[in-house]
């Protein structure tokens, strides 16, 4: 079987119209599950409320909840052939849009309830990623790699 591929690029959250953040982004792309990608976001980024455990009623001992940002990656899978469709025109249904954008770059729009997520990445690590998993397995022959067994297993738990 051949290895996944993983690479941590640089893209910008934007926040409005002249405001945007450098975030690490985690590209991930794994054999077993050849018609996917992931992207690994910081916690630090994540829109999710931090569970309150820790009412007024808990105790002094309590452990304390330490804080937004703190817990693990963010992670967004969706289809590798979006990412793909994205690079050229825009695509997408659902939660997850990728559009090229101005000068190189290209937008990945990801949305959930707590909110919208607009985040740019240089096209150059995209393809450069892409590429990566195509060695992996090549566009075309996902289909070898799928183990139906394995993935009914998981969706069973």
């Amino acid at each position: 079987m051949h290895a996944a591929v993983e690479e941590t690029v640089q893209a910008r959250l934007i926040l409005s119209t002249h405001r945007s953040a450098r975030l690490r982004v985690i590209l991930a792309y794994r054999p077993q599950d050849p018609l996917a990608v992931r992207m690994g976001f910081p916690a630090e980024f994540s829109l999710d409320e931090p569970a309150d455990d820790h009412g007024p009623d808990a105790g002094p001992d309590a452990e304390r909840d330490p804080g937004p940002g703190t817990g693990p990656d963010i992670e967004w899978v969706f289809a590798r052939q979006l990412l793909t469709t994205g690079l050229e025109l825009a695509a997408g249904v659902g939660d997850v849009h990728v559009r090229p954008a101005a000068g190189r770059r290209t937008m990945v729009e990801l949305r959930a309830p707590e909110g919208t997520a607009l985040v740019q990445f240089d096209t150059t690590d995209l393809r450069r990623f892409l590429w990566h998993s195509r060695l992996a397995v090549p566009e075309g022959e996902e289909h070898l790699y799928l183990d139906a067994d394995r993935a009914l297993a998981e969706l069973l738990g």
